[in-house]
């Protein structure tokens, strides 16, 4: 039991790795994805696939799915997808309490014969299988082979592939191409951005029983999203690390310093720190130099000012009332680390004011999704990148629709994210007389250029269908 739960007022720990559904987090389109797998494993017939780094919430989110389907559905969980071809017929046989005889022809058939019996009785049986990228690749033919038990109208068994990339390059082999081809939905598990951490690590403490003021502040947050590369088994490591840094010196308030030193104190950090380049260490310490010159040039010239007519005295030792030197002070390699990716990924801060007018809004908010999850977090996700994006940004403009079915455009996203990043597109609804209508776009782009460097990346079904063109966030503003 962690040591701190008393120290803030948690009833139980806030960030252990082990996935508690409890704990799950709806943000960063989490729950969206969850809602539309549920939607995928329920109503369609083919694979689905959810891909994602290590300690991307995978495991978490097949969990959930366990939980979200109805009490019909039988759940066979697979945690060591490396078995022979054979054996995973036994271990679903197992599953469902049934014996198989030892010949594959024949252990098949019987397998279609329960499950045909099953679904006489209203049950469905879903095959969930963890790290499948470690599957060999017999194992995975007999993946294929399970898809096809069917009855003579409707399939017998739903597959779910959790995994790593490498299930996408090991689907991408020709050997599996019959396979690949069953795969109907995929999925991907993307890390947090930061702003998404700040809420991920709220939303934990409060699950966990806390009830007081934020405790992580700006800049541990920062420090956390940036070490973690926003893996959320990474989030709970450091966070956990860190309220105990703060618990040994009994404060409530988890600085920047607590972070660095849970940093400190993780492999997966330090060996991230370890693997950066030294170029971008040179040019880091270079501009921490010349900064640090520069002010140290300004503080003698007022000196000089003051004593001019004085013979300069040594200055005076610190005084240990005065407390420990002040985070900006120290210009560790650390620091100097930050300063120099702080420099590269820096953007211009956005507006202060949003740039959408409040009857923009309401006629934005007046398009009824209906609840569906994908459509509905995309079109508030558009409102605010529409209410602080520069004017003279630009977008792709995929396709407008009269049809503003909002199921109809759930589906279409539901396959667009088998292409392309789901937080990349758009949908605007803009509103004439009493209709809607929908804009479809996708991107945020610095300039013509690079929207049209943009458009020759997009997966051809999209440049074959759509008459893609540019269009300036000023004039999307405009027509809403």
């Amino acid at each position: 039991m962690a040591l701190y739960l008393e120290h803030f007022g948690l009833s139980e720990p806030p960030f252990r790795i082990t996935p508690h559904t409890d704990f799950f987090f709806e943000g960063a389109e989490r729950g969206a994805t969850l809602e539309a797998l549920t939607y995928a494993v329920l109503h369609d017939e083919g694979i689905v696939k959810v891909s994602g780094e290590v300690g991307s919430g995978k495991t978490m989110l097949c969990r959930m799915l366990m939980e979200r389907l109805p009490r019909e559905v039988a759940t066979i969980y697979l945690a060591t997808p490396s078995l022979a071809s054979e054996e995973i017929l036994h271990a679903i046989a197992d599953d469902l309490d049934l014996e198989l005889p030892e010949r594959r022809t024949a252990a098949l058939r019987e397998l279609q014969e329960h499950l045909i019996r099953l679904y006489g009785a209203g049950r469905r049986v879903v095959i969930l299988i963890d790290e499948a990228h470690v599957m060999p690749e017999d194992t995975l033919e007999q993946v294929r082979l399970l898809a096809n038990l069917e009855s003579n109208r409707h399939k017998l068994l739903h597959i779910v592939l959790f995994g790593q990339p490498e299930l996408d390059e090991t689907l991408a082999k020709a050997s599996l191409r019959q396979l690949r081809d069953r795969v109907t939905h995929a999925f991907r598990m993307r890390p947090l951005a930061s702003a998404e951490v700040a809420k991920y690590l709220s939303f934990r403490m409060r699950a966990a029983g806390y009830r007081g003021p934020e405790v992580f502040s700006p800049a541990s947050v920062a420090r956390i999203a940036r070490a973690s590369d926003g893996l959320t088994r990474r989030i709970n490591i450091l966070a956990d690390k860190a309220l105990l840094a703060a618990y040994t010196e009994n404060t409530h308030a988890i600085t920047g310093r607590h972070a660095k030193a849970a940093v400190a104190d993780s492999e997966f950090a330090m060996a991230r720190r370890r693997a950066r380049r030294p170029a971008l260490y040179l040019a880091a310490t270079l501009a921490a130099g010349l900064a640090l010159g520069a002010a140290l040039a300004g503080w003698y010239a007022r000196e000089a000012q003051v004593a001019a007519p004085a013979q300069a005295a040594p200055p005076a030792p610190r005084s240990e009332a005065a407390g420990p030197p002040a985070e900006d002070e120290l210009l560790d390699d650390d620091t100097l680390f930050e300063l120099a990716e702080a420099q590269a990924a820096s953007e211009p801060a956005p507006p202060a004011e949003p740039r959408l007018s409040p009857a923009q809004v309401r006629r934005m908010e007046g398009y009824p999704t209906d609840g569906q999850p994908l459509l509905t977090e995309r079109v508030a996700a558009t409102r605010e990148l529409l209410e602080h994006a520069a004017d003279e940004r630009y977008a792709l403009e995929l396709f407008v629709t009269e049809n503003v079915d909002p199921a109809r455009m759930e589906r279409f996203l539901l396959r667009a994210r088998e292409m392309v990043p789901l937080s990349s597109l758009l949908v605007i609804p803009v509103r004439s007389g009493s209709r809607y209508r929908l804009r479809v776009l996708y991107g945020n782009y610095e300039s013509p250029d690079e929207a049209e460097a943009a458009r020759r990346r997009l997966p051809p079904k999209y440049q074959r269908e759509f008459h893609v063109t540019a269009q300036r966030f000023e004039a999307l503003r405009g027509q809403l």
